[in-house]
């Protein structure tokens, strides 16, 4: 039968050993790091990449315009991939007028089964070439969610990693005390001599 008594490692105690000490401190410092330090660093990355991503797309969106383009030839058409899966986009050519009056055309990804003369809404720069749209708030929002997910997991790998390898130098130190302790006292157990 086996008893446990808590906060034994900090307690006066002559078979208390240094590494145990070493060992119980390690401990709270682990806690506090996958506890606080962990998820506090997925917090403060999560807002770095909010705040980044959303200032990222608000000069997007001064420098990019939405204009009306019309379907210059039909979009293929698609069954969905999966029961109830949305339908595929497809590349299909397009013509807008620029800014500066010109008409100008390129192939833009629509949704599956457009008609030719649909009109759809692309993005361009200030030259009039077609770019991607700037990210939408739910998009940053996932960006942001991701990203704090990710730094607080790899937080928390790092410090189990770290929590390994100081168990494991912790318990060659306590194997070589041991030796020498037991180096010292086995003579006068066997009554032998070196």
């Amino acid at each position: 039968m086996r008893t446990r008594v808590r906060g034994w490692r900090w307690r006066r105690n002559p078979l208390r050993r240094r590494t145990d000490v070493v060992e119980a401190w390690w401990a709270l410092a682990v806690g506090v790091l996958l506890f606080v330090g962990a998820p506090l660093a997925g917090a403060g990355a999560a807002w770095w990449t909010y705040d980044g991503t959303r200032e990222q797309a608000a000069a997007q969106r001064a420098t990019r315009h939405q204009v009306r383009a019309v379907l210059v030839e039909d979009a293929p058409t698609a069954v969905p991939t999966t029961p109830g899966g949305s339908l595929r986009s497809f590349p299909a050519l397009v013509r807008w007028t620029g800014s500066d009056g010109t008409v100008r055309s390129g192939p833009v990804r629509v949704p599956a089964g457009l008609r030719r003369g649909t009109r759809v809404g692309v993005w361009t720069d200030a030259r009039g070439t077609i770019v991607r749209p700037p990210p939408s708030a739910a998009v940053i929002r996932q960006l942001a969610l991701a990203m704090g997910v990710f730094t607080a997991t790899g937080a928390v790998f790092v410090v189990f990693v770290a929590h390994l390898c100081v168990r494991r130098a912790l318990e060659r130190r306590r194997l070589a005390n041991w030796e020498h302790d037991w180096a010292q006292t086995e003579p006068e157990w066997t009554r032998r001599t070196a």
